[in-house]
């Protein structure tokens, strides 16, 4: 896809994990429990349910395999307003009696902080955003939680080993565009941002080579504007690091 938001990964496609999206008035009262349906954002359907969030208090796998999103709420009045378009790729062709496949993707993602600065990885030529950065993070394998394919996605990403791992937000997208392979996709990303630290750096290496990333590097803060950021991550970075 030409990069409305994250690219989207090279093929295989991974098996879509159920997301459910729980909600509790503190300190334990649930209001809300519900699927998360295709293209939809968590804080926007509570809104609709007339509950608006303070935080987003978990992540987590259910024992049914299921992404459980946990959100603490207060009573508010309901939003309104019509089902937004689904934006479609610049300049995408869609052929004639071609349709959209949808495909719903749960991702971990981190703002790792270490001495060097941030760190950030740089997409390849296997995504539609090659050259620009990234946060480190990918997709949830099946039986993973997002804490461990957060650890692992980073070691894979940068050869670093992070710690005091804590749940920051969660960003949605929805865009129609064209995965590596050709197919017309419906992609809805749900991305799950950790904040990390990484007190003892160690030499930066890519393992997943030939895979999403081409380079890895330590940002110091006031030098991020240097780097061409993924739109998704982009306009949030300093808020997260605000929150670090």
């Amino acid at each position: 896809m030409t990069g409305l938001a994250d690219p989207q990964p090279a093929e295989p496609q991974l098996p879509v994990l159920p997301i459910r999206v729980v909600a509790l008035v503190e300190p334990t009262r649930q209001v809300a429990d519900f699927v998360l349906a295709h293209g939809a954002d968590p804080v926007r359907e509570l809104g609709r349910q007339g509950w608006a969030t303070v935080r987003l208090a978990e992540a987590s796998l259910g024992q049914d395999g299921a992404l459980v999103l946990g959100y603490t709420v207060h009573p508010a009045t309901p939003l309104q307003g019509r089902q937004r378009p689904v934006p479609s790729d610049p300049g995408l062709v869609v052929r004639e009696g071609e349709r959209a496949e949808p495909y719903q993707r749960a991702a971990a993602y981190a703002v790792v902080s270490g001495p060097p600065g941030v760190l950030l990885t740089q997409l390849s030529e296997t995504t539609s955003a090659a050259g620009r950065w990234t946060l480190p993070g990918g997709g949830l394998d099946p039986g993973e939680s997002p804490e461990e394919a957060l650890h692992r996605e980073v070691w894979e990403e940068s050869g670093q080993v992070v710690s005091d791992v804590r749940l920051l937000d969660l960003q949605t997208s929805h865009w129609v565009g064209r995965a590596p392979s050709g197919r017309l996709e419906d992609f809805h990303a749900v991305r799950i941002v950790y904040a990390a630290s990484c007190p003892s750096p160690t030499e930066l290496v890519v393992h997943d080579v030939g895979g999403s990333t081409s380079a890895v590097s330590w940002v110091r803060e006031q030098d991020l504007g240097q780097y061409p950021l993924v739109r998704s991550f982009g306009p949030h970075l300093p808020r997260w690091l605000s929150q670090h």
